[in-house]
């Protein structure tokens, strides 16, 4: 046993200093510890008094935060405009506005890759773009637009192209409100942001925009602020004066030709009309038709997606549509009457549906249901997503008589070669299979389970003469 004389005493601490707390005003404290009146025993009024007085000073004692007020903005040329929109566009500095504007001095085809991203940039912070047009589409665009100078009291047709202005003030004249692009079918679908400062709610209800006049108030067009169309259209074309902007300053004004914009749209037409046509093309009831007589129907397809399990038509239906399928694949059903076992061991009748088979890619129904007007004889389920070229049974009964006639002389009914004969003896092949499968699930069970035995649970303990190489290396010796 160890002697504690040996031992040191331990060595001596100080107290610990306190610390003054960063929330409370001791100042404050102390002059409300030494209020006149607390330690004295008084009249009840005077003990009153002196209370009310402590209770109003006591949260002074405690130090409130103060409030740091954020950093003053400058509000100029950050007005909101009517959607979401800045009214004015992006801030940028003028480096990388000049390098902008030396950029979209040059020819489109003298620019460099990093150049060409850098207006594509640009154009991606313009929301009249970005709202209304893909990000693939702008990417192409930018390749092509150029930069304009117009000095001071020159007038801007705006009827060719879509304008951003960049440096400079200008004023718009008359409007006749134009969409951006011709998908939106509502005349109002698109109001430039140029326009926003001088269009209230209510007045765009009630005006016509066909006689909107710019006010004088306020009718000034910033940097970012943008104008145009960029849609070709014979009324436009007729009457320039209608869409204008006159300049107050000397200005840089970016433009995006309305006739590239009409270029691209026509490209990605004509590749959609490519890939129809190839498409319908490789159908088996179309491989040996004219170009001449696709392309007819061609301008009638329309595109459409189905989920799975999605049941395209029923069996006794007349179905609404022709479809070549692009993408996918769908179940082909026969409807049979057969006979369903009861728990009180009767039957009774039902429909069931027999798999025939499969519609793949590449493949068409449909026509001669449209055109005769006769029921399917089979129910379509989509096995998977399906991406279908359809054609609408009201555009193809406008189709010639002479594409109609070929239509029905080279399409055939869907699995229109079984016969009710090949639909009973496929239901009877199914169910012999079912009732082999059901047998013989039960006779393998009746078999493991006899005497108790269940696989993986065996009731017995195994003795083993040797030990396992599988189990040698997870012995411990001791």
């Amino acid at each position: 046993m160890t002697t504690l004389r040996s031992v040191p005493p331990p060595p001596l601490r100080g107290v610990p200093s306190l610390k003054m707390s960063k929330h409370i005003d001791y100042g404050q404290l102390n002059a409300l510890c030494h209020t006149r009146g607390l330690q004295s025993s008084w009249n009840t009024c005077t003990i009153l008094s002196v209370h009310n007085k402590f209770i109003k000073q006591y949260p002074k004692i405690f130090l409130q935060g103060r409030n740091r007020l954020p950093k003053l903005v400058k509000q100029e040329g950050q007005r909101k405009a009517r959607g979401g929109h800045s009214l004015y566009g992006p801030k940028e500095s003028k480096e990388q506005l000049e390098e902008l504007l030396s950029i979209l001095k040059k020819l489109p085809i003298h620019r460099t890759l990093h150049e060409h991203n850098t207006v594509w940039k640009m154009l991606k912070t313009v929301p009249d773009l970005t709202s209304q047009l893909t990000d693939e589409h702008l990417k192409i665009l930018s390749k092509s637009v150029t930069s304009e100078t117009w000095v001071k009291g020159s007038t801007v047709i705006a009827n060719d192209g879509f304008y951003v202005l960049l440096q400079g003030l200008a004023r718009p004249g008359t409007q006749i409100h134009k969409d951006l692009i011709e998908e939106n079918e509502s005349p109002a679908a698109f109001v430039p942001q140029s326009f926003h400062s001088f269009v209230s709610c209510d007045d765009s209800e009630n005006a016509t925009l066909a006689e909107m006049y710019v006010p004088p108030c306020d009718a000034q067009l910033r940097p970012w602020s943008t104008f145009g169309t960029l849609e070709v259209t014979a009324h436009v074309q007729l009457e320039p004066e209608e869409c204008s902007v006159v300049t107050e300053e000397d200005c840089e004004i970016l433009k995006i030709p309305a006739k590239n914009y009409a270029k691209l749209k026509s490209e990605k037409t004509q590749l959609k009309n490519k890939q129809i046509v190839k498409l319908i093309q490789k159908c088996p009831y179309y491989e040996e038709w004219p170009t001449l007589s696709i392309y007819d129907l061609v301008l009638l397809v329309k595109w459409k997606k189905f989920p799975p399990g999605h049941v395209i038509v029923k069996s006794g239906n007349i179905i609404s549509f022709v479809a070549y399928i692009n993408s996918g694949y769908c179940n082909v059903y026969r409807n049979i009457v057969g006979l369903a076992r009861l728990q009180s061991k009767k039957v009774k009748k039902v429909q069931k549906l027999v798999y025939m088979g499969q519609l793949n890619e590449k493949e068409s129904f449909g026509e001669i249901s449209v055109l005769l007007q006769l029921p399917f004889t089979c129910t379509v389920i989509t096995g998977k997503e399906v991406e279908m070229a359809v054609i609408e049974d009201k555009a193809v009964f406008e189709l010639d008589p002479v594409t109609q006639q070929l239509m029905l002389l080279t399409a055939k009914p869907t699995f229109g070669h079984l016969t009710d004969e090949d639909v009973k003896n496929e239901y009877l092949q199914k169910e012999q299979q079912k009732e082999w499968n059901d047998f013989k699930d039960k006779t393998m069970k009746n078999s493991l389970y006899y005497n108790g035995i269940i696989p993986g649970f065996g009731k017995w303990d195994h003795y083993w003469t040797s030990i396992p190489k599988n189990l040698k290396d997870a012995l411990v010796s001791y």
